[in-house]
């Protein structure tokens, strides 16, 4: 009885890169209040103060020798891990033609291979807690996308397919993969993004408008949002009987006919 309890406090643990983005940011605090440990991660700067119970990692995981630096304090800093929330992501604007080839592989770089990667590296972390949870956030490019986007398109559809098998191949570890895939949600990157000019002229708060208009509720998404869909996934609770699949989170905008 003595040991079951001891296990029962034992903290879960979660590493969530891309952490000091709006996406990732709110789902670190989501995951602090809600009692985790949290490994943040991100190449920029967290710039504020990260929970005390856990711990920041300034890396770039587009890199495999920084991916194998970050596990390696993820090591020192606990000896299970619980959960891995793959956020971290880069995005390219401009017309296929004019993309040069450095810029297409650094999007790979970040936005796929660095999963692979780190599902390699988290690994031994999920086998010693007895199993857990990889959420993957795609985005609804992955399904749906538009002009001056395409190698951003192509490294979050092929997280989806890198979804299906990592959740095949886990399985048997008792670790569930999941993918998530936001629609437009209040970020920097969305901000950045609207130059592309795929939703009118004039200026940002207008463009979030017409952006927001497209939606079926009629609203941009929040990070908080986000981050309780991805709180959802990685929770045993609440979706112990999901793996491998994709969840759209973007007010019901691929709902609608482009048409109407």
């Amino acid at each position: 009885m003595e040991n079951k309890q001891s296990a029962q406090k034992t903290p879960r643990v979660v590493i969530i890169t891309g952490a000091a983005g709006g996406i990732g940011r709110a789902t670190v605090e989501l995951f602090e209040e809600s009692g985790w440990r949290v490994i943040g991660v991100d190449r920029a700067d967290y710039g504020g103060k990260f929970p005390e119970s856990g711990i920041f990692i300034q890396a770039d995981i587009s890199t495999p020798e920084d991916l194998e630096e970050i596990f390696n304090q993820a090591q020192l800093f606990t000896d299970h891990l619980n959960a891995l929330v793959n956020n971290a992501a880069v995005q390219i604007a401009k017309p296929l033609v004019e993309t040069k080839v450095e810029e297409w592989d650094d999007v790979m770089a970040s936005n796929l291979r660095s999963v692979f990667l780190s599902a390699k590296l988290a690994y031994p972390l999920f086998k010693a807690g007895a199993g857990g949870a990889i959420v993957n956030v795609s985005s609804v490019h992955a399904v749906a996308t538009s002009a001056n986007i395409a190698a951003y398109a192509a490294s979050k559809g092929g997280l989806l397919a890198l979804t299906r098998a990592m959740a095949i191949e886990f399985a048997p570890d008792n670790i569930r993969v999941n993918t998530i895939l936001p629609g437009a949600v209040d970020t920097p990157m969305l901000h950045a993004g609207l130059s592309r000019g795929h939703v009118g002229e004039g200026d940002i708060y207008q463009r979030l408008e017409n952006l927001a208009n497209k939606t079926v509720i009629g609203r941009i998404g929040t990070p908080s949002e986000i981050a309780h869909a991805i709180y959802f996934l990685a929770d045993e609770k609440q979706s112990s009987f999901m793996t491998g699949q994709a969840l759209i989170v973007d007010g019901g905008a691929t709902a609608r006919l482009s048409t109407e």
